[in-house]
């Protein structure tokens, strides 16, 4: 039986049976309802020319910039880049499923706004496919 994502009720079991057991991950449709709704209405402010920060904003000092709409998507990829580093060896792949599951259900416990061709592949996609190797 898949586990089921939800924002609310993982626990160390279902991290276990995730990362050791491959056992398969699943979106709850709760989840991916709120994802909607959060996405919607962001698109709706940008939309409106509503200044959001960090949305369409620059960050820290660069706050009072404005970011165009088209520039926006590009804006969120260089904030991850710009967090991202590693250090050390590799996760082993029972490692890798489990922090890759704790953040689906961090991300869906905070209703956060996940492009919808994201969400599609995020945990299923990642997790069965990509891991399973």
């Amino acid at each position: 039986m898949a586990i089921m994502v939800d924002g609310e009720t993982l626990g160390l079991d279902d991290i276990w049976k995730v990362a050791y057991q491959k056992e398969e991950v699943q979106l709850s449709s709760q989840a991916i309802e709120r994802m909607n709704a959060s996405r919607s209405y962001i698109e709706h402010r940008i939309h409106k020319g509503d200044v959001m920060y960090g949305v369409n904003t620059g960050f820290g000092a660069f706050s009072q910039v404005k970011i165009s709409e088209k520039d926006i998507e590009r804006l969120q990829v260089n904030l991850i880049r710009s967090h991202s580093c590693g250090v050390g060896e590799p996760f082993s792949r029972e490692e890798t499923r489990a922090a890759m599951l704790l953040r689906a259900n961090a991300l869906d416990e905070i209703q956060a706004i996940a492009r919808r061709r994201y969400r599609s592949k995020f945990p299923e996609k990642m997790v069965q496919e990509e891991l399973k190797k």
